[in-house]
């Protein structure tokens, strides 16, 4: 198989992952869901109120002028919880996006831990 061909594969079956998940995660505004999305140069997470269907807080790593590392991720982390204590939640319903719970993804969820967020 070719690079292409396996690159294709490799998004669709994130994409299939994604939607089954996403079909039972679902925020509110006391409980939103944090949302990731990684790409090879940068990290974006965003806290979703679906039944409002707005955006809480969101926080990315191409505004902080950080790359995307297990260690620039804990930055990441700890400038969005930051943001959502001072909007009073505590609570959060983590949605992977599809991705696998490795690497920057769990590193970032950790560092949330680590700063007073419950996932």
């Amino acid at each position: 198989m070719s690079r292409a061909k396996d690159l294709l594969k490799r998004d669709a079956l994130r994409l299939r992952r994604k939607r089954r998940v996403r079909g039972k995660l679902s925020g509110t505004e006391q409980k939103p869901r944090l949302t990731v999305f990684k790409s090879n140069k940068y990290f974006y997470a965003q806290a979703i109120d679906d039944i409002a269907g707005k955006t809480l807080a969101a926080v990315d790593s191409r505004a902080m002028k950080l790359s995307v590392s297990k260690d620039n991720v804990v930055k990441v982390a700890a400038a969005l919880a930051e943001t959502l204590k001072s909007k009073n939640i505590e609570t959060v319903v983590y949605d992977k996006n599809g991705y696998l719970y490795h690497g920057v993804v769990a590193s970032f969820a950790q560092s949330l831990r680590d700063n007073g967020i419950k996932l």
